[in-house]
């Protein structure tokens, strides 16, 4: 490494780090079997790097040697060099033996408790030095946040809409339903299209949302215009309002399943199946991951590479 000075003289890193050792052992002898040099290499760089500066660094005797005070002076600078670029080495053993680190990972709310909260438990479990920070973020929110830079990863439900430099993989897949609430009980066992759905008050994700975007686009292929009656801000405010009577909502099955297996809700038969969506990983291919963060990279994607249902 080479260090080119406001005059133009070019002085070698290597230089100052003999200079270093010459200074904190004060003896050039001692210096030279810390660095597996020799002493008449020490002797000579010392001297180049003297000449290149215009001044004498070490007073020498038969003792060894004492720093001169522009010595001294120039050994404050290159102490604390050396200590930060020790410093630096130490963090970056750290990170490679993922001692310590920070990951954030932006994650849409049913990427969040589908899959991503019991993959960060597995990864804590193995590296416990590692302080991962999730933003809770709608999908767009996420591929935004992303795209700026601001998060390491993103782990999101489809659609997703990303474009390069972003790259998509697929995780997991899950399945939504239509449920609804005891006020509305005379549709259980009835078989109901979307546009018999449609006559009835629905509780979405709001605008703004790809959830929103994937039922506007399921309505639409049928014919039908998506008109939600009460959007809610995240998917967990969607059961309690269906089983208050507000209204009929789609929700992942995971989320839903409590309300079912408690009796508060009731699954509804459709006549159409609601497509499989997908939990996605998505990463920028022009921007290079921290180790940790490759490291959660294969913790979600698993050995085999396979989509997971859940």
């Amino acid at each position: 490494m080479v260090y080119e000075r406001r005059f133009g003289m070019q002085i070698s890193w290597e230089w100052y780090r003999v200079f270093y050792y010459a200074a904190r052992y004060g003896n050039f002898s001692r210096a030279a079997e810390v660095m597996l040099s020799d002493q008449p290499n020490v002797t000579r760089t010392v001297r180049n790097l003297e000449a290149a500066l215009g001044c004498q660094l070490f007073v020498r005797s038969n003792r060894g040697c004492t720093l001169t005070p522009e010595g001294a002076k120039l050994f404050s600078a290159v102490e604390a060099a050396h200590e930060r670029i020790e410093d630096g080495e130490y963090e970056l053993s750290r990170d490679r033996s993922l001692e310590a680190g920070v990951i954030t990972v932006g994650a849409s709310e049913t990427a969040l408790h589908e899959l991503l909260i019991d993959a960060i438990r597995r990864f804590h479990s193995h590296y416990p030095g590692i302080r991962v920070r999730i933003f809770n973020h709608s999908t767009p929110q996420a591929v935004a946040a992303l795209h700026d830079g601001l998060v390491d990863l993103a782990v999101v439900s489809t659609p997703t809409a990303v474009r390069p430099p972003i790259t998509e993989r697929g995780l997991s897949v899950f399945r939504e339903c239509a449920v609804a609430g005891a006020q509305l009980s005379d549709l259980r066992g009835r078989t109901l299209s979307l546009s018999e759905l449609s006559q009835y008050p629905l509780i979405m994700l709001g605008r703004g949302t790809m959830t929103y975007e994937f039922y506007t686009e399921l309505f639409s292929r049928s014919g039908v215009e998506l008109r939600a009656d009460i959007e809610a801000a995240t998917t967990d405010q969607v059961l309690p309002m269906v089983a208050a009577g507000l209204g009929i909502g789609f929700l992942p099955v995971s989320f839903a399943q409590p309300g079912i297996a408690s009796g508060e809700v009731f699954e509804l038969k459709l006549s159409f199946t609601i497509p499989e969506r997908r939990i996605c990983l998505l990463k920028r291919s022009d921007m290079p991951l921290s180790i940790a963060a490759r490291e959660l990279e294969k913790q979600l994607v698993g050995d085999s590479g396979q989509l997971r249902n859940v």
